[in-house]
């Protein structure tokens, strides 16, 4: 006797909140003075600026590695100049970010529809 077992289909389901990239923000806003950093100094200004604004969330070592990961992608994308250890930002820097900013922004608008 053979005997069948059916299963409901997985439902997928995704939830996406799409929040602001307050890292990033303030990535961008320290690393617009053109001044050049090391990744601690750089990540204390980011953390007491994000302390400062209650946006602090997941403890400082989480932050830390979110904060090394966004750099790092902001030196990939072109958009920050990395000599040896140490960072700046570079021109257009805040212009490529907020282009960035309205291009997601606008992907999210056209997803609702």
């Amino acid at each position: 006797m053979a005997t069948t077992t059916t299963t409901a289909p997985a439902r997928k389901t995704r939830f996406s909140r799409r929040v602001p990239d307050h890292v990033t923000d303030e990535l961008v806003n320290v690393l617009s003075s053109q001044e050049t950093y090391e990744f601690n100094q750089l990540f204390r200004l980011v953390y007491d600026n994000l302390k400062v604004k209650n946006a602090v969330s997941g403890g400082e070592e989480m932050l830390r590695l979110r904060s090394y990961e966004k750099l790092q992608n902001l030196v990939s994308r072109g958009l920050c100049a990395k000599v040896g250890k140490t960072y700046r930002g570079l021109e257009g820097l805040r212009e490529a970010h907020q282009a960035a900013i309205a291009a997601r922004n606008a992907a999210a608008i056209a997803a609702r529809r």
